[in-house]
């Protein structure tokens, strides 16, 4: 049986935020350092696909997923 998926939303303060700071600003990590770390083993996945690039930017009405937990990128207000 799959375990539940986590559901976090995450309200960007400008246009986009980089994938690794993503990652430590919803708590997923320790530092920016820790989520390049992450990103680079391939476990974090973008709109459905495997996301190397450590500081790609994420822009309001993408998802992003890493180990059950799933955080819903939301544009400025719309929380």
């Amino acid at each position: 049986m799959p375990l539940p998926v986590q559901h976090l939303e995450f309200e960007l303060e400008h246009d986009f935020v980089e994938l690794n700071q993503l990652l430590k600003l919803s708590g997923l990590c320790d530092s920016g350092g820790a989520g390049k770390a992450l990103v680079a083993s391939g476990v974090v996945v973008v709109d459905g696909v495997i996301e190397l690039r450590k500081t790609c930017k994420i822009r309001a009405g993408s998802v992003v997923e890493l180990e059950g937990v799933q955080i819903h990128v939301v544009a400025p207000g719309q929380s």
